[in-house]
């Protein structure tokens, strides 16, 4: 028999939801099984996949040993040289300005040591403020994801609780995103909002977009603000709102109204935007205003704030050298 006591950040989850990340190797048909015939135990009393479990309970797990790995797990964040561009960092959370060319998690590469994720690993670490072996169902983790190539602000979850929270003000959209970017061509509208109806071509790892659809379970509703910030040579620079969350949003709506983002090779032709040094997309997630409408818990303390990274950081912005960078949303002022 094991036992198991839950700890803060094990806290406020189900029981089988702990169970199939602190006991890895234990099959769910299993686990079910363990729960209902009394072998798995909360409390030493019988319990259901659904208890929510509380910080100080135990778990009385009467299962075989073969469950338990003794394996140790893959630290090998541990041995990276941390480097963020940290934006606001408190007790609860971590705003990266994640550079382009970092991909926020491991892909198909591998290439374990050089993702966001990691570097934020090995920096709490450093910290003393995550130790994987004290854990056992909690890691720092990301609650928002950018592309590689798209440079700008993710959210890190220090603790299980900021994590469960943000991910639902993220789901409820209770968190406003503005990006910079550049794009090909003048607009007849100096500001907008654009609607349109977007297909994901896994294979292709694209979406297609069309201005008229009917929402379902293959085709998602897309909408995009913009506002036109700066004009020249044939290019503009944008002040973009996501109202929708989809995958390569900015850079498919522009695209398939035709103003397809600078550098970008994936929506655009971009020949002669890398002989201009830019190689992949002029897109930048510059800012985030937290607007909560519900019930923050932990987390309230940063309603109604705004974080913003430095823009003089940004390559595409030389080419806009009297820009005014907003503050407010492209239609209206949502934050302070």
């Amino acid at each position: 028999m094991r036992e198991l006591t839950i700890e803060r950040n094990d806290a406020g989850q189900r029981l089988d939801k702990f169970l199939t990340k602190a006991v890895k190797h234990l099959p769910m048909s299993l686990m079910y099984k363990s729960i209902r015939t009394k072998k798995i135990k909360v409390n030493r009393k019988r319990s259901d996949p659904s208890y929510i479990l509380s910080e100080g309970d135990t778990l009385q797990l009467f299962i075989s040993e073969e469950f338990f790995s003794d394996e140790s797990p893959d630290n090998a964040f541990i041995r990276i040289n941390p480097s963020l561009d940290i934006v606001y960092e408190d007790e609860n959370i971590l705003l990266c300005n994640k550079p382009a060319g970092m991909v926020v998690h491991e892909d198909e590469s591998g290439d374990e040591n050089n993702t966001l994720i990691s570097h934020i690993k090995a920096y709490l670490y450093r910290k003393g403020e995550y130790d994987p072996e004290k854990e056992q169902s909690f890691t720092p983790a990301l609650c928002n994801r950018i592309d590689r190539n798209t440079a700008g602000i993710v959210i890190a979850a220090k603790n299980a609780e900021a994590l469960r929270i943000m991910n639902e003000k993220v789901r409820n959209r209770e968190i406003k995103k503005y990006y910079l970017c550049v794009c090909h061509g003048i607009f007849e509208k100096k500001a907008d909002r654009l609607i349109g109806y977007m297909r994901k071509d896994s294979t292709e790892k694209r979406v297609y977009v069309c201005n008229s659809g009917h929402p379902g379970r293959d085709v998602k509703t897309m909408i995009t603000d913009y506002r036109v910030l700066a004009e020249k040579d044939d290019l503009s620079l944008l002040c973009v709102e996501l109202i929708t969350g989809r995958t390569h949003q900015i850079r498919a709506h522009l695209a398939s109204v035709g103003h397809p983002l600078l550098g970008d090779g994936k929506y655009g032709v971009n020949r002669q935007d890398r002989a201009l040094g830019f190689s992949h997309q002029a897109l930048c997630s510059y800012r985030l205003c937290f607007d909560f409408t519900g019930d923050s818990g932990i987390l309230s303390y940063l309603n109604r704030k705004s974080f913003t990274v430095d823009t003089d950081k940004l390559p595409f912005l030389r080419l806009f050298p009297n820009a005014v960078i907003p503050n407010d949303s492209p239609n209206e002022r949502t934050c302070s």
